[in-house]
């Protein structure tokens, strides 16, 4: 279920990267149509936040998460912002494998390295073929 769940998150990333990258196109402005874009994020998360949540972060909590991690929002809106720009350049198939094999491959260094207290898992021969296999789709995919 989860990775249908999964797969499905990654259609809507491409449908409303093609569609917030045409927003841009048609408002001669990219960093505009990226503002639009996470002004209905922030409305609608919101509003199911605020409907849905019982209890609140504590502020010692709050208090205790580390200074970068707020950050992740300054690149959101980098990479999001990139994505509206260059879509409209290089078509959204093309973006979303470059975008699709940059993620794995940060992904699968994260996952090394255990960062943000996630679980580790070493990086062996089989995650570097399946990195390698990834590339050569990328080569073929933009032909």
């Amino acid at each position: 279920m989860f990775a249908l769940l999964a797969l499905f998150a990654g259609a809507l990333i491409a449908l409303q990267a093609g569609m917030n990258s045409w927003l841009g196109v048609l408002l001669k402005n990219a960093l505009l149509a990226t503002v639009v874009a996470f002004l209905v994020s922030v409305l609608v998360s919101g509003t199911v936040l605020i409907s849905t949540t019982k209890q609140w972060p504590a502020l010692n909590d709050i208090r205790a998460v580390p200074w970068y991690l707020w950050l992740g929002g300054v690149l959101s809106a980098t990479g999001v912002g990139l994505f509206y720009l260059l879509i409209p350049k290089l078509g959204v198939g093309t973006m979303m494998s470059f975008a699709l094999t940059g993620q794995l491959v940060l992904a699968v260094v994260i996952s090394h390295f255990g960062w943000f207290d996630l679980p580790q898992a070493p990086i062996n021969h089989t995650k570097l073929l399946g990195l390698m296999t990834m590339v050569v789709g990328l080569v073929l995919v933009n032909r």
